[in-house]
């Protein structure tokens, strides 16, 4: 007979962003449980809502699985003694584990011996069980932060009120820090405060709505879905959505229902980005805009009560939000009465970092590996880049941004275009903090990813060089992803620039240097490449290949490489020419040899494979610096045939040193070619 489980444990207010996390961790945890305790079932759900954590369970036998468990015992040479006998020890184990010594076995761990006790344990009935499993697993539930309350020693993500606890149709009763658990539990905290009695688990979901309480997340999460879709589109409009927002709304509501609320008209002249932050951010309203992307004056509110309170709602929703904008217009209207160009000398009373300088001093190294680069790349453009560099920290010391951090960059573009900038300028200073995270937009232009470019390398090379790189999970500037940034850009927008040069020309503007500086940021770089190429896909081993080239070439080739190698890594003559060049890998020294004498060879297939390397070699230069890999990798893999028919011929090992040395040179021009466009020693037959 199979039996449901359900286990709602009650609480008060739980933080929405917690919410996601505590769901998964519940589900793990009972999983876990269940084979720990060697206990089946057919499906498992986790559903939450602000005031309640709840586990459904169904399918779960009446009885455990039997079980067979191993105990380690001692040694097996101390077990017994010379004589074969059982010594105190074996008779001691055994009778621990409440066997007999005749049943105990050996098992080899660790490269020795010991004694082991094998013990039967018959499945026992899962009810008798079932406290024991619920309570392991609430103890086991962590949460980002917790707490403790009252005289318990229990910490958890709030107060516990009540456990309801059903299984098979029966309760299952258990007490944790002075909480018994019952067959009780309670609806919405002001729509239906009351206590009631849940008597089956097929009536559980029901009952709670009966209750206004609609405890599956997704039914919220759609029942808001269609709200604000329904509401928006009666005043000719569509809802902005934000997953974030959705998300935070639906674990803020136990019976979610939207309103719709409007604002007066006048507070569109204000940008439409700071009005959706204000809405979303600060209060969790629902922006509307219309289909060419202009903001409407509506807004929608998800409550936490019923309809007929609407009048109430829409009322005091709509004098907050008036209350918020007047503050935003506020700083909007007194930041415009000082230009950007104004505020440049202000940064130097705002501290960067206190051991890498004022935001002045982050702002002049920022222009300085802007211009540097720009001229390298088009000093055309270094007029608008420089400008841009010079402006690009200016909005955070206005009064929006302190109120509004988000909004970085964005009011820069704003006040920018406010101050007749250009919309080049403008542009740039929103796109310098681009791509601000995983899967984000690059900058789209060269003036947004040159002012990036130089941003973000500086900060990685400054922290860097006082000492404060990232360690295990720590990163507390976000360095990780700002060298992602930079790989991004670079790979992407194809700039002629190699990691070493971009390092170097940074490690130009900071105040504390050391020798070994370019090389620690380099190795960090190589880990980060690393790893954002294998999230496209990339074999591991193709990926292992080029990376001995990355400081040395700009990062586009990098690219273009890994791509032609992945499509070599399918043609029929990839395999046969692995096999060649890394038999010559094997057999190369790592120490210098002389130059080939063509006076020394001695076999015909020395003067064939000598002319096929010295023809292959003059073409190859040539391709590779046209970035025509596939050509490349065309003509080194010709060298196939005249390089197995030279080991077939020729003994390489000769006892003669200068033969010897001369046929090892003349493999070693082929690796040395070979490495011009990758290691071939690190990548894998095709199977």
């Amino acid at each position: 007979m199979k039996n449901d489980l359900l286990l709602e444990i009650g609480t008060e207010e739980i933080p929405a962003r917690f919410i996601p996390g505590a769901l998964v961790m519940l589900k793990e945890k009972t999983i876990a449980a269940f084979n720990e305790y060697s206990i089946d079932f057919a499906d498992i759900r986790t559903l939450a809502t602000p005031r309640r954590l709840t586990l459904l369970v169904k399918g779960v036998p009446a009885m455990q699985k039997d079980r067979t468990r191993e105990v380690y015992g001692p040694p097996r040479k101390a077990a017994f003694d010379t004589d074969g006998k059982p010594t105190k020890a074996a008779v001691g184990f055994a009778a621990s584990q409440g066997v007999e010594v005749a049943s105990l076995v050996t098992r080899v761990k660790d490269k020795g011996e010991y004694l082991v006790a094998v013990i039967e344990q018959k499945g026992v009935a899962v009810r008798d069980v079932m406290a024991e499993i619920l309570r392991k697993v609430i103890l086991s539930l962590t949460f980002p932060k917790s707490m403790r309350w009252g005289d318990g020693n229990l910490r958890f993500v709030r107060p516990i009120h009540w456990i309801l606890t059903i299984f098979g149709g029966e309760t299952i009763h258990f007490e944790i820090d002075g909480i018994r658990s019952a067959n009780i539990t309670k609806g919405h905290r002001f729509l239906s405060p009351g206590s009631f009695v849940v008597k089956e688990i097929s009536t559980y979901v029901h009952l709670m709505e009966n209750s206004y309480v609609i405890v599956d997340q997704e039914t919220r999460r759609r029942i808001i879905t269609e709200g604000i879709t329904r509401l928006a589109a009666s005043v000719g409009g569509m809802p902005v959505m934000d997953e974030a927002l959705l998300d935070t709304v639906t674990y803020l509501t136990e019976y979610p229902v939207p309103f719709l609320c409007k604002f007066p008209a006048d507070y569109l002249s204000l940008p439409k980005e700071l009005l959706i932050t204000v809405m979303r951010d600060h209060q969790k309203f629902f922006a509307i805009e219309d289909e060419r992307g202009r903001l409407r004056n509506h807004f929608i509110v998800i409550s936490n009560t019923k309809e007929e309170n609407a009048g109430t709602i829409q009322a005091g929703s709509e004098r907050v939000i008036k209350a918020r904008f007047e503050d935003a217009r506020f700083y909007y209207e007194d930041d415009l009465k000082t230009s950007l160009g104004a505020r440049i000398e202000d940064l130097k009373r705002v501290t960067f970092h206190d051991r890498i300088g004022s935001l002045y001093e982050k702002t002049e190294k920022i222009v300085r590996l802007a211009s540097s680069l720009s001229g390298l790349f088009f000093p055309e453009k270094r007029a608008k880049i420089e400008r841009a560099a010079w402006l690009s920290k200016t909005d955070l010391i206005t009064g929006v941004v302190g109120e509004f951090p988000e909004l970085q960059g964005l009011m820069g573009k704003y006040y920018a275009l406010h101050d007749g900038e250009g919309k080049v300028v403008a542009d740039a200073i929103v796109e310098q903090y681009l791509p601000a995270h995983s899967g984000d937009g690059l900058p789209e232009t060269d003036e947004g990813s040159v002012v990036s470019l130089a941003d973000k390398t500086d900060n990685v090379v400054s922290f860097f060089a006082i000492g404060l790189i990232p360690t295990g999970s720590e990163d507390p500037f976000a360095l990780r992803r700002q060298a992602l940034a930079v790989i991004a850009i670079l790979s992407e927008k194809g700039y002629p620039i190699t990691l070493k040069e971009l390092f170097r020309r940074a490690e130009e503007g900071v105040k504390e240097k050391r020798p070994s500086l370019s090389d620690e940021v380099l190795k960090f770089f190589l880990q980060r490449i690393e790893a954002l190429y294998a999230s496209q896909d990339y074999r591991t081993d193709i990926i292992q290949s080029v990376l001995h080239l990355v400081g040395d070439l700009p990062l586009s080739e990098i690219k273009e490489r890994l791509v032609t190698i992945t499509k070599f890594t399918g043609e029929a003559a990839y395999n046969s020419f692995l096999l060649a060049v890394k038999r010559i890998n094997n057999i190369i020294p790592d120490l210098p040899i002389p130059g080939v004498r063509e006076e020394l060879f001695t076999e015909p297939e020395e003067g064939t494979l000598h002319h096929e390397v010295t023809k292959t070699r003059a073409a190859i230069e040539g391709i590779i610096r046209e970035r025509k890999y596939e050509d490349a990798l065309k003509a080194l893999s010709a060298l196939t045939g005249p390089v197995n028919s030279f080991f077939e011929a020729v003994l390489v090992m000769d006892k003669r040193e200068e033969v010897r040395l001369n046929r090892l040179a003349l493999l070693k021009e082929i690796w040395d070619m070979a490495l011009m466009i990758a290691d071939f020693s690190k990548l894998t037959e095709r199977i």
